[in-house]
């Protein structure tokens, strides 16, 4: 299910626990420039400072503070890993499970979707950087799969897919057509054909919902959110380069998803 439900500075998919997450956007920090305000990249050249004050304001949405927070190292893979206590930019990977209480769970993206679970009957939380390829490799079965062997229950577990970027907005190649009709030919009807030629624009939202559907997941929510047209209310990474404001790698500014116990 598709939900255009938006409160301030932020969205909360209405199936998960109101309080304990909330995908975040671009408002409410105090980075400037090209980071403005709501910028989480740790690995850009934003002000160390600023950095700090919107992690703390961040965590505050939940009640906590950023030493309360697991920022993983993302990548673009498959990698979920179960954690038990804070840590920030020490992990590679690209997903989370938790079952202790005090910790927030962080996704950090700019136009990857951000995806967020929870069983409340066994207490265990995930979240999950599905870009398209994490997605493709089997980032969101990953945690999942993770959830369970940590106590959740398949028929428990609820999951939302935050702000991301749109099909309208997500112009590929036919070589990025190519890797996922070769993986699996019923894999082409997320895509439509593009204005260009042997273009096509791809449907992540769409891709990463029917993941969890074939997981066995049955309490989905979608943002509606395009984070490549919403330029005043998200980043995006996309919008950033077709501007030419990513100079070099990892200089761009991320917007924060969280969920904790």
């Amino acid at each position: 299910m598709v939900n255009r439900l938006r409160m301030n500075d932020m969205w909360i998919a209405p199936n998960l626990a109101k309080d304990k997450h909330c995908f975040l956007g671009a408002k409410g920090g105090v980075s400037k420039g090209i980071y403005a305000e709501l910028n989480v990249n740790t690995k850009s050249d934003d002000d160390v400072a600023n950095l700090n004050a919107n992690l703390d304001i961040a965590a505050g949405k939940l009640g906590l503070s950023k030493e309360n927070m697991v920022l993983l190292n993302q990548g673009v893979s498959d990698v979920a890993v179960y954690v038990e206590a804070p840590s920030r930019d020490e992990i590679f990977a690209d997903g989370l499970v938790c079952d202790k209480k005090g910790i927030i769970l962080c996704i950090r993206t700019a136009d990857c979707a951000p995806i967020l679970f929870e069983d409340r009957v066994h207490n265990v939380v995930g979240a999950a950087h599905a870009g398209w390829r994490g997605a493709f490799k089997g980032i969101i079965e990953n945690v999942i799969a993770l959830m369970i062997e940590k106590g959740a229950r398949l028929e428990n577990i609820k999951a939302a897919v935050g702000p991301c970027i749109a099909q309208k907005s997500y112009e590929v190649d036919k070589g990025f057509y190519e890797q996922f009709e070769q993986k699996n030919p019923k894999f082409i009807k997320y895509f439509a054909a593009a204005e260009r030629e042997e273009h096509y624009l791809f449907d992540l939202k769409k891709f990463c919902e029917e993941r969890l559907k074939e997981c066995g997941i049955k309490d989905i929510m979608v943002s509606a959110a395009d984070t490549y047209e919403l330029e005043n209310d998200y980043f995006s990474f996309r919008r950033f380069t077709h501007l030419g404001i990513v100079q070099k790698p990892k200089c761009f500014a991320t917007e924060i998803s969280m969920i904790t116990l």
